[in-house]
C-alpha cells in the first residue's frame, strides 16, 4: 500500500491542530469577586484519535472530500489525525478492515451485499459518492445508436461478476440477452479498447472519468445509463468500518468531517480544488482530473451518514433476484448511521 497522508499535510493544516490544543487549556475570563456571573459551559475539543482510511483506487477526485477535509483542517477540529492510505491492489481494503488492520475503507454499495454473504464482518457508516457513476458506452460516431443496435457486438469489461449482470439487465429492455453480445475481458483498459475497436462498448466505465477521457481524445462517447435501463438506483462509494464499531463515535466524528468537508468543497470548489492538488498530488493537475473534479462536484453525498434504507433494501432484493446472493441480508446488520454527536 501506498500512505499519501504524511508527504502531502501543507503547512496551512497546522494551526487547525494547534487552535484545536489551545482551546483544551482556555479559560473563562475572571469576574469580579463579589458578583459571580454565571458561565456559560465550554464545550472541550474531542481527544485526538488517529484513524487509517483506505482508499478503494489511486488517489483521484472522487476521494475529493476526505483530501478537502485533510486539507483543511476538518479532521483535526474532530480531533483526528487521519492516515490516508491507496491500496496496491483495490480488493485489499475490505478486507483489512473485516480484519480490523484498517479503520475505514472506501467501497462499493453494490459489492456490499457479496461481502456480507462471503462473512466479512462490515457495515456502511456513509456515503462518499450518493449517485451512480457506472456506465455502459459506446463512441457517438460509431453504429451504435440505441441498446437494441448490440446484437452480435463485443461489450469489454474489467471485472467479471456485476458487469454480466448489468449488461444482462439492460439488453432486457430492448429484447436482448446475454446470449446475442460477446463479453471481452479488457483488463483496465476499457477507453483504450473501445477507442481502437477491440470492442464495440464497454461497461464499468465511470461518466465523470472514462467520458471525460475519450472527450479528451476526440473519440466523444455515447452512455447508456444503468438506472435509466432497468437496474435500481445505487451508492456508488461508501464508507464502511467493522462490524464491531457500529456504534462507535469515532465514527460520528470522521462522517462529520467529511460532511463539513463536503459542503465547504461545493461552496468552494477552486479553493477545494488548490487543496486537492498541493503538495506531491501536483501531478494530479492534468486536463483529466479537472473535468473529473468539475463533473463530480454534484455527485458528493451532501448527507453523508443519512442512510436512504429503501434504496439499499431495494438493490439487495435485485441481488437475490439475479442470483448474486443467497438471502437478502437485514438491512441493520450491513449498514447504519452513525450514533448521534454527544451534545
Amino acid at each position: 500500500m501506498t500512505d499519501i497522508t504524511r508527504p502531502a499535510l501543507p503547512r496551512r493544516a497546522l494551526p487547525a491542530l494547534a487552535a484545536s490544543s489551545l482551546l483544551v487549556s482556555g479559560a473563562a475570563a475572571a469576574q469580579p469577586a463579589t458578583t459571580p456571573a454565571p458561565q456559560t459551559p465550554q464545550a472541550a475539543p474531542p481527544a485526538t484519535a488517529r484513524l487509517t482510511l483506505l482508499l478503494d483506487w489511486f488517489i483521484n477526485p472522487d476521494h475529493a472530500p476526505i483530501i478537502v477535509a485533510q486539507e483543511g483542517g476538518h479532521f483535526a477540529r474532530q480531533g483526528l489525525e487521519v492516515r490516508i492510505v491507496a491500496p496496491a491492489d483495490p480488493s485489499d481494503p475490505p478486507k483489512l478492515v473485516a480484519a480490523k488492520q484498517g479503520d475505514v475503507a472506501v467501497y462499493y454499495q453494490k459489492n456490499l451485499p457479496l461481502a456480507i454473504e462471503q462473512g466479512l464482518p462490515l457495515v456502511r457508516i456513509g456515503t462518499l459518492v450518493g449517485t451512480v457513476l457506472n456506465t455502459l458506452t459506446v463512441l457517438r460516431d460509431g453504429p451504435i445508436r440505441t441498446l437494441a443496435d448490440l446484437r452480435g457486438k463485443r461489450i469489454g469489461f474489467s471485472v467479471a461478476g456485476f458487469e454480466e449482470i448489468f449488461v444482462g439487465t439492460m439488453l432486457e429492455r430492448v429484447g436482448l440477452s446475454l446470449r446475442d453480445v460477446r463479453l471481452v475481458n479488457v483488463n483496465f483498459g476499457l477507453s483504450t479498447a473501445l477507442m481502437a475497436g477491440q470492442v464495440d462498448a464497454i461497461i464499468g466505465g465511470y461518466r465523470n472519468f472514462e467520458l471525460n477521457q475519450l472527450a479528451i481524445e476526440n473519440r466523444p462517447g455515447r452512455p447508456f445509463f444503468p438506472e435509466e435501463n432497468g437496474l435500481p438506483i445505487w451508492d456508488e462509494l461508501i464508507y464502511v468500518a467493522h462490524r464491531d464499531r457500529a456504534r462507535d463515535p469515532l465514527m460520528r466524528r470522521f462522517i462529520d468531517a467529511v460532511d463539513s468537508a463536503t459542503h465547504f468543497l461545493v461552496n468552494n470548489p477552486e479553493e477545494s480544488w488548490r487543496m486537492f492538488i498541493a503538495g506531491q498530488r501536483r501531478e494530479l493537475d492534468n486536463e483529466l482530473n479537472r473535468r473529473a473534479w468539475r463533473d463530480t462536484l454534484t455527485r458528493f453525498s451532501l448527507s453523508p451518514g443519512a442512510l436512504d434504507r429503501n434504496r439499499y433494501e431495494r438493490f439487495a432484493r435485485f441481488l437475490k433476484d439475479r442470483r448474486m446472493i443467497r438471502s437478502v441480508p437485514p438491512l441493520d446488520s450491513y449498514a447504519v448511521e452513525p450514533v448521534p454527536a454527544v451534545a
